[in-house]
């Protein structure tokens, strides 16, 4: 097995805290990723997956709980070079491919940004065709390096914002849904572009999408997030195919299918998230790298619905 690149630990990220209305965005989570793998974070809108990502690099201060990158504690972290080396090995990927780009800079300089501040080019004929590699690297014409983002479609912009990430050398690229704003044409072009680079580059993805059926795809292992708390991971065939948790089967009912008979008849899973509330809760292990959040008693429940669904 490949060795531990992230390790997170009781993530806690809340906000207005110690007041009425106090948000826990990401409550009480814990989750490893493996250096090379891709780990998919699945759940509806204002679950906490972004807020994950985003407390995972640095951008949030954590309310508590301790995040391990490449073996080294990122909240123990305070030395401008000890940052400086940090968000050159973990780069991310921003939603929306129309404000996360200046429209005042050139698409040269957007990507050449942490070039010129980690000093990686000596000189500007350097630094120039290292940008002409990274657009060439995503499927852009090197003389593109001389627009600027609003001469852009999506797609080419997302990939703009791709080369950026790359432009360090990374070791690690959260993902925070990079397709969700795209056409579902150029979304597969993006998937398979992430997928080619990952094999080129040997890195790390932390991919955060609501799609299950595309999260299937591009992962190894999938966690499915609702309200702050990770309600079941595992490998990405189980979670899709013999996912047990109820939150789980209900975002399996939602995904559509091309079969118009199959539509008429999809009833979908409503889920009310009460349960969640139990205090006596934690991940627990129901067969071998397969978790769910559940107590004791749920625990055996959720293994005989699992030995059901397999057939056994």
């Amino acid at each position: 097995m490949s060795e531990v690149l992230l390790d997170v630990k009781h993530l806690k990220q809340y906000f207005n805290v110690g007041r009425k209305d106090e948000v826990k965005a990401v409550d009480d989570i814990t989750f490893q990723i493996f250096e090379g793998e891709t780990f998919g974070l699945v759940g509806e809108s204002g679950s906490g997956k972004s807020t994950t990502g985003r407390t995972i690099i640095r951008l949030n201060q954590p309310t508590d709980g301790t995040i391990a990158f490449d073996g080294k504690d990122v909240m123990k972290l305070k030395s401008k070079s000890e940052m400086k080396n940090f968000r050159r090995d973990i780069q991310m990927i921003f939603q929306d491919p129309y404000a996360s780009l200046n429209p005042r800079m050139k698409v040269r300089d957007i990507i050449a940004e942490g070039i010129d501040i980690n000093h990686l080019a000596k000189t500007e004929k350097e630094r120039n065709q290292r940008v002409d590699d990274l657009l060439k690297t995503v499927g852009l014409n090197p003389s593109h390096g001389t627009r600027y983002p609003h001469e852009f479609s999506g797609g080419q912009r997302q990939r703009i914002g791709i080369a950026r990430a790359l432009a360090v050398d990374p070791k690690f690229i959260v993902c925070d849904e990079p397709i969700s704003a795209l056409d579902v044409s150029i979304q597969a072009q993006v998937v398979n572009l992430l997928q080619d680079l990952q094999e080129k580059h040997r890195l790390t993805y932390l991919f955060i999408a609501h799609d299950l059926s595309m999260v299937k795809h591009i992962s190894d292992r999938i966690g499915v997030m609702h309200a702050g708390k990770l309600l079941e991971i595992g490998k990405s065939d189980d979670i899709y195919y013999y996912g047990v948790h109820p939150y789980t089967e209900s975002l399996l009912s939602a995904i559509p299918k091309p079969d118009p008979d199959y539509e008429r008849t999809r009833k979908r899973i409503k889920y009310t998230g009460e349960q969640d509330d139990a205090t006596d809760r934690n991940m627990q292990e129901i067969e071998p790298g397969h978790f769910v959040y559940c107590t004791d008693e749920e625990k055996i429940m959720y293994q005989e619905k699992l030995f059901k669904k397999k057939g056994k």
